[in-house]
């Protein structure tokens, strides 16, 4: 796919940040869809890789103990308080360090992914733009870190706002981003989706 995926990354960096700057601050404490993570510790994630070089990440790595290097970065900026961590996405709008990895599109799919984890339970819902919204569906379907490729085996994807579709057999239908928030293994996005192969991804997110 011929896209830019640091200018794509830069612009849904942006947007979130507009969105964060008009949140209350009780909001910032709300429980993301992300277990464990509160809106702020998403958003500390966000950022977590930018300006980290390959030794940085092993260093982080091995303070993880190779477990949950993801929380590291998370605690890391713990200190910070909702403005600076703020100020801080406004200073890496575009990614550097590991976040500029594949050209930005592993932090496009990072970024939208979380920007939604976030909007979902504020009850706060958006249109994504369509070419951000195709790249990070085909995108989740071939990345290792997430369970896309396993939950969409056998299944055709065909989201009815958007001109993108995946697979083939039992259909799972519905708004791209429920499908999109699916696949990567958000069950509370299942409800708006419709077709026989939803049963089949449900299935496959309570084993």
């Amino acid at each position: 796919m011929g896209v830019n995926g640091l200018e794509m990354t830069t612009a849904e960096r942006t947007d979130l940040a507009d969105f964060l700057a008009d949140l209350e601050p009780e909001q910032w404490q709300v429980n993301s869809l992300c277990e464990g993570w509160r809106v702020r510790d998403v958003v500390a994630h966000v950022m977590s890789f930018d300006d980290l070089s390959l030794l940085g990440m092993l260093r982080r790595a091995v303070e993880a103990r190779f477990t949950d290097i993801n929380q590291v970065g998370v605690d890391q900026l713990a200190s910070l308080d909702t403005a600076q961590l703020l100020d801080r996405l406004r200073a890496r709008l575009r990614p550097t360090g590991l976040a500029t990895t594949f050209r930005g599109r592993l932090a496009l799919l990072d970024v939208t992914i979380h920007h939604q984890d976030i909007r979902r339970p504020l009850g706060k819902p958006r249109q994504i733009p369509a070419e951000r919204l195709r790249c990070v569906l085909h995108d989740a379907l071939l990345s290792p870190e997430l369970p896309g490729r396993r939950l969409a085996r056998g299944v055709r994807l065909k989201p009815t706002d958007l001109d993108w579709s995946h697979g083939s057999g039992p259909e799972v239908a519905g708004p791209a981003e429920a499908v999109l928030m699916a696949i990567t293994g958000r069950a509370s996005a299942l409800g708006e989706l419709h077709g026989p192969g939803v049963a089949v991804v449900a299935g496959r997110l309570a084993r």
